[in-house]
């Protein structure tokens, strides 16, 4: 396996380039954990360390897989990512902010205004309409939605005709496909996606995940997937493998098979 490197991004919100892992020379960096170590316990036996020193780089413009075997680490540094976890030791930063240092109501407003997170769960609200899950963030800041990008929006889902049903009248596919429409919304720095796909069916999940590649190729939305699929991995621009809470390999034009050897060496 090779190894992996990262140098740091500039102190400003955006002002960084890529380089190094995870990284492509020349764009702008939406979202980096810079050696973000999370221990879980406190210490001895019962002490688990989920992320070890990880350095990564997330550019914009960019569909990125993270992968690795149960217990890697891989939804830990989303969830840091999202500021849904705090590190122990370490940076998260979105957009050039370091989110260690923003208070609660600071952290609050940033999820809602610059990441987008699409739960394996779906999270919508039962009582709301498609339309009015799908703008609810904005609705919450207050704020009216753009109508040519929700119209945009609404095309690239293909939920046109559903937008006036409550999510028991979707189907599980059409479900997430609402909850991703919900993380674009806002056109928020940085979408960050937990196994998108594992609560639906294969051609739902391949609806899913058209659909995410569409955002970064159409959109020029920058997402990164947690995913244990090789075949979910293959729609990515790169692919990231944890192991031990260590980042230890990266794959550029990710395919299904590629992915897999690559898994089957980690032990995944």
């Amino acid at each position: 396996m090779s190894g992996v490197t990262a140098t740091r991004p500039a102190a400003g919100p955006g002002a960084s380039t890529a380089a190094g892992a995870g990284a492509d020379p020349g764009r702008r960096i939406a979202a980096a954990a810079l050696s973000a170590t999370k221990v879980y316990g406190v210490g001895g036996d019962t002490a688990v360390r989920a992320l070890d020193d990880v350095t990564v780089e997330f550019p914009e413009g960019r569909f990125t897989a993270v992968m690795g075997p149960s217990g890697s680490g891989k939804s830990t540094l989303l969830h840091c990512l999202a500021g849904l976890d705090s590190l122990t030791s370490g940076r998260v930063l979105v957009g050039g902010v370091d989110l260690g240092s923003l208070s609660d109501k600071q952290l609050t407003l940033l999820r809602r205004d610059r990441i987008g997170f699409v739960f394996q769960s779906f999270n919508l609200v039962p009582t709301l309409t498609a339309a009015e899950n799908i703008t609810l963030p904005l609705s919450l800041a207050g704020r009216r939605p753009d109508p040519a990008w929700l119209d945009e929006i609404v095309a690239t889902v293909a939920l046109a005709d559903r937008l006036g049903h409550r999510p028991s009248e979707l189907s599980g596919g059409q479900q997430q496909r609402v909850a991703v429409a919900r993380a674009l919304v806002s056109r928020p720095q940085i979408i960050l996606a937990d196994e998108p796909t594992g609560n639906v069916d294969s051609r739902a999940g391949a609806e899913i995940l058209g659909f995410l590649r569409r955002a970064v190729s159409e959109l020029g939305q920058t997402v990164v997937m947690v995913t244990h699929d090789p075949v979910a991995a293959g729609y990515a621009d790169a692919a990231l493998f944890l192991a031990d809470g260590r980042l230890v390999d990266r794959l550029e034009g990710p395919t299904a098979a590629t992915v897999l050897d690559r898994l089957k060496a980690l032990g995944g």
